[in-house]
């Protein structure tokens, strides 16, 4: 069949226009992260754990598992500050920038230490039993809540460290994170295949949802501005979209061993970073529809990260790989 010039116009501007389009889609991908910087961790070995930060001196905290110790990371310069020694595989972290305290949860004494922000001197330790491990701060409460042992949340006050409360859970809890609009707190415990619905007022369960289609549910991540709740799973692995009320609404696969989740509400970004070796984004259509994943590469066992919004940054923890590849921080820009 012959094409009229008219006709042939319009299928060249169609043609011209999809490929603009898949360029520009192109683009986009490759912008969503920047690699910054790289800072070494020149003699960290093993495995490394989470991280916490302090946004106006822009210090990143890193739990070197393996190597017993904290690194203190300078995001400016890219140099280290200091490595604070002597724990007991820290797990979880948080810096407490009110009472300038860093809290450091270790996994085989079950400790929670506090230390000094700025002297990094241990203020007290606190004995939580077993297996310490991730830490989250309650701005409004004023609280830090430890997870630990084969099913508890402890309640510590952040100004003076005296432990307030505990909440017993059904087994060992994982991520767990805090609905800013209300009491809630939502608690991955893999090992009883649930999530548990935590009252902070209250200090006890009030619902459990459990998981259906997927298990080992490790990291997790809120969008509390539209009640909704992003949860990590290993196998399969997959983002689960829950609402708040414990409806599963969507479904995305990812790379596996997925150990940190976060959500980018300025740019509507999931961020999963993977021990596969990277960092999966789900951009959020709306808030129950989300795309397939965009991936950036990283590293293999490189699984755990630090979303820091008012920097800009996702901060990716790169273990080390050979005598020749030393363990190290990936710096990415954000959008």
């Amino acid at each position: 069949m012959l094409l009229t010039q008219p006709v042939m116009k319009a299928f060249t501007t169609g043609i011209l226009f999809l490929i603009l389009c898949a360029f520009a889609q192109a683009q986009t991908t490759n912008q969503l992260l920047t690699l910054d910087k790289t800072i070494p961790l020149t003699g960290v070995e093993g495995r490394i754990d989470h991280m916490a930060v302090d946004v106006a001196g822009q210090r990143l905290f890193v739990a070197a598992l393996a190597n017993n110790s904290v690194e203190v990371l300078d995001l400016k310069t890219g140099q280290l500050i200091t490595s604070i020694t002597n724990f007991g595989e820290p797990q979880g972290i948080a810096y407490v920038p009110e009472f300038g305290k860093l809290f450091v949860a270790n996994g085989s004494d079950g400790t929670c230490r506090i230390l000094d922000g700025h002297s990094f001197k241990t203020l007290s330790s606190l004995d939580l039993g077993e297996d310490a491990d991730n830490v989250r701060y309650d701005k409004v409460a004023k609280k830090v809540y430890v997870g630990y042992g084969s099913g508890g949340l402890a309640a510590i006050d952040a100004k003076t460290g005296e432990k307030t409360g505990d909440i017993p859970l059904a087994a060992h809890p994982e991520s767990f994170r805090m609905d800013t609009d209300s009491p809630n707190l939502y608690v991955n415990v893999p090992e009883a295949g649930q999530i548990a619905v935590v009252d902070r007022e209250k200090g006890e369960v009030v619902a459990t949802w459990p998981l259906k289609d997927a298990r080992e549910n490790f990291p997790m991540v809120l969008d509390d501005a539209n009640n909704r709740l992003f949860v990590g799973c290993r196998k399969p692995a997959t983002v689960l979209v829950y609402n708040f009320h414990g409806r599963v609404l969507q479904n995305i696969p990812i790379a596996g061993d997925a150990d940190d989740l976060f959500y980018d509400a300025r740019n509507k970004l999931i961020y999963a970073t993977c021990g596969a070796g990277s960092v999966e984004i789900i951009p959020q259509i709306d808030v129950d529809n989300y795309q397939k994943m965009k991936r950036v590469v990283t590293s293999p066992d490189a699984r755990t990260s630090l979303f820091i919004p008012e920097l800009n940054l996702l901060c990716v923890a790169v273990p080390e790989q050979k005598k020749d590849e030393p363990a190290q921080v990936l710096v990415y820009k954000t959008p």
